[in-house]
């Protein structure tokens, strides 16, 4: 994933921009508003600050709507009301007050995305020997018949199965599946991964890629 940072406070870009690292997140920081257009090509949501040097921030937002459908983020310390409308009708995707979780943005950036790019209606996956998941049914078969799994179970394995054996990193599989973070978000992840091993009845199938996340082993 690629995100252009738009914001001229070097604490808050640094700070940011070593948070989404972690996540595997590709970073390019503008510290003005000038230039963002040109680097639109490539990039996958805009994390805008409306507080720039250069330019108001409002206006750099109706630009990027006009040159096209780069799902934009605004990230700003106006906490009025009025302000987050007029972000909003100048195009935004979405409003993030400042000071915010990092867990918090990067849900919001992947809900931003999931919006933008909707999956296909219908899309199974296949983990091996008859056992299916099927993401448009929200259900998991084992040669026909459904394997019980909680809401957040199988929330959790769709997300692996759409990462398709890429490694998903621990953070964003809770920010994508709780929607937030909190001291023991890791141990409870780690709890639906070992009961999702016992249904399924195959241990292999969720790989732990130590220290970083999980990813899913097909054949």
């Amino acid at each position: 994933m690629r995100i252009l940072l738009v914001e001229d406070d070097d604490r808050v870009a640094a700070a940011l921009r070593t948070a989404l690292a972690r996540q595997q997140i590709e970073v390019t920081r503008l510290a003005a508003g000038r230039d963002v257009v040109a680097h639109l090509p490539g990039t996958d949501v805009v994390l805008l600050d409306l507080g720039l040097p250069d330019v108001d921030g409002i206006d750099v937002c109706r630009r990027i709507r006009d040159a096209g459908d780069t799902p934009v983020i605004v990230v700003s310390a106006r906490a009025e009301v009025d302000d987050r409308i007029l972000g909003l009708h100048s195009g935004a995707d979405d409003y993030l007050v400042k000071p915010y979780d990092a867990g918090e943005l990067l849900a919001r950036i992947h809900t931003v995305l999931r919006r933008r790019r909707p999956e296909p209606a219908a899309d199974v996956v296949a983990l091996g020997a008859g056992l299916v998941v099927d993401l448009a049914r929200r259900e998991v078969r084992d040669d026909g018949s459904t394997v019980p799994l909680s809401r957040k179970e199988f929330a959790v394995l769709a997300q692996l199965a759409r990462a398709d054996g890429a490694v998903c990193t621990r953070e964003r599989i809770v920010a994508e599946v709780w929607g937030r973070t909190w001291p023991g978000a890791n141990r409870t992840l780690d709890v639906h991964v070992a009961t999702l091993r016992t249904k399924l009845g195959r241990s292999d199938v969720v790989a732990t890629v130590r220290g970083v996340g999980y990813r899913l082993s097909r054949p």
